[in-house]
């Protein structure tokens, strides 16, 4: 007996997973207030300097810039009409006394701590020290959630992000926030990973790819609730405590949340896991079918785990052979650029001259579209093409904007959103993608390499957007050129509809079917789940 069918015992698709789901997915909402935070807390308003403490009453003529605009980082160093010999009239020096902020519009950090002019690259800065915090609490909690279990690390995480979200709220220094947001981009990490696991492990095959599409859409919906909240809330530490303080909640909750099943028998906890399977099969209506089961059947269902889960497997791995090593490769260019797309677009919402609230929720909108679009892509096209397209498509947005002058900000956000929506269903369909292609042995060591190569997309796209101090063409032009390479690097991989599971690196490398259309027999897939994989070699063709 299989797995999945102990699961169809006690019953994999009842009131016991939607609550499950409830539990999992009301945090979601709120992970995408912390992703896109700064969009809003770090919103630079209209601003020029202020004048000279002995300056006389009456306006203070500001210089004005190339474009005819009025400078934001100089000023006179006399009053123009003032009675001075030609060579000092028109002289201008830096904003020596600060700035002046139209706090009618937002109050952010960039008002609190001056990030303009000369320091307006630390606002960058803080984004990605925030993505930093992602990166590391990735790979630090993915070996703790292997050794102390998925629950505790996600209870834990809720806690620390209501806290590190807070402590960012009343940050006396803009260092001291920092330490803050790092912390909190540590814990989401935590959260997505044991939320990912924990989504689907307790529903049917079927009902997989279901249930991670809600889970998606989860995050989808709470970009919407974002430009909400910061036009109800516009001083910055109030919006940034109003999202952090629902996770204290949601961590009193996740005690409801049961334990993964598989890491209690894989770890030996067979008592443990019969306990949650029988609540499980109580709640379902199934609880003489929960009686039934016994140590025994979790240990014969779960065989082939547990002696996998006994083979030692390293990041090596994934570079001694020729096919996992282009797989690898191929799969971490496509993530690196997907991650470092998105968030080029994601987090520039004010630079394209449209209302930041609007347009957030435009961007937001674009996902459930593409999401859906996505899902009918992969299960008809392909992994292989939806993949390559979207990356190349939204490179080709990206690029584009170059061409688009700032006084034509209609065509720069359509060129935008469509970019943003490529980049949403890049991700869509790169956490299936990439499941297909590990192989069982090593595939949780290789979706740890793969979200490990995102975060350091993530963390590096605000750094990039630094370039446009030289010329204002050249982020645009990195993002663009990297995100069409990892559509090309896509290319390369083979495609994994209708096909089986890979099982071990061997299967890999003498998995020779790379590139080739696979028939479309729904049925023959399900039956090529329970097979192992053979080659592709003479009078085994698929096609």
């Amino acid at each position: 007996m299989a797995f999945s069918e102990l699961m169809d015992r006690v019953g994999s698709k009842g009131p016991f997973q939607f609550l499950n789901m409830v539990l999992l997915g009301l945090p979601v909402f709120g992970l995408a207030n912390h992703y896109l935070l700064q969009i809003f807390t770090a919103a630079t308003p209209a601003h020029h300097c202020r004048p000279p403490p002995n300056a006389s009453t009456g306006p203070w003529v500001l210089p004005k810039g190339p474009n005819g605009k009025p400078e934001m980082c100089l000023r006179f160093i006399y009053p123009p009409n003032a009675s001075l010999p030609n060579d000092t009239q028109g002289a201008t020096e830096p904003c020596l006394d600060g700035w002046a902020y139209d706090l009618s519009t937002t109050d952010s950090i960039v008002t609190e701590w001056d990030l303009v002019c000369d320091s307006n690259r630390l606002k960058e800065v803080a984004q990605s020290v925030f993505m930093a915090g992602t990166l590391i609490g990735g790979i630090v909690l993915g070996d703790l959630s292997d050794r102390f279990g998925r629950k505790p690390i996600l209870t834990c995480c809720y806690l620390l992000l209501a806290a590190s979200g807070t402590g960012a709220a009343f940050s006396p220094s803009l260092s001291v926030y920092m330490v803050f947001r790092f912390l909190s981009g540590w814990s989401i990490s935590g959260i997505v990973l044991s939320t990912s696991i924990l989504n689907v492990e307790c529903v049917s095959i079927q009902m997989r790819a279901i249930m991670s599409t809600v889970l998606g859409y989860c995050y989808t919906c709470g970009q919407f609730i974002l430009p909400g909240l910061a036009y109800a809330i516009p001083q910055w530490r109030w919006l940034q405590l109003t999202v952090s303080i629902p996770f204290l909640a949601f961590f009193l909750l996740s005690w409801w949340i049961p334990e993964s099943v598989r890491w209690m028998v894989v770890s030996g906890k067979f008592s443990k896991a019969l306990k949650i399977l029988r609540q499980m099969a109580a709640l379902n209506g199934k609880k003489e079918e929960g009686e039934k089961l016994s140590v025994e059947d979790l240990k014969i269902s779960m065989q082939k785990e547990i002696s996998l889960a006994k083979a030692k497997y390293s990041i090596a791995d994934l570079f001694r052979t020729p096919n996992m090593r282009r797989v690898t490769f191929c799969l971490s260019m496509a993530w690196f650029s997907t991650g470092f797309g998105y968030y080029s677009l994601a987090m520039s919402v004010e630079e394209f001259g449209v209302n930041l609230y609007i347009l957030q929720l435009i961007f937001g909108g674009i996902d459930i579209p593409a999401k859906f679009i996505t899902i009918l892509s992969i299960n008809h096209l392909g992994r292989h093409i939806t993949q390559a397209s979207t990356l190349l498509l939204a490179g080709g947005f990206i690029l584009a904007l170059i061409f688009v002058p700032p006084d034509l900000p209609t065509l720069r956000t359509v060129l935008a959103v469509f970019g943003k929506g490529c980049l949403s269903s890049s991700f869509s369909c790169l956490f299936l993608y990439a499941t297909e292609l590990y192989p069982t042995v090593i595939r949780q060591t290789g979706m740890g390499i793969s979200n490990m190569w995102t975060r350091v997309g993530s963390m590096m796209a605000p750094l990039v957007k630094i370039t446009g101090e030289l010329q204002p063409f050249i982020p645009n032009a990195i993002f663009g050129t990297v995100t069409l390479l990892g559509g090309s690097a896509a290319y390369f991989l083979p495609e994994t509809l209708n096909q089986p599971l890979p099982e071990t690196i061997e299967d890999i490398e003498t998995w020779s079917c790379w590139a080739k259309k696979p028939k479309q027999e729904p049925e023959a897939e399900k039956a090529s789940l329970r097979i192992p994989l053979q080659p592709c070699g003479p009078g085994l063709d698929p096609s």
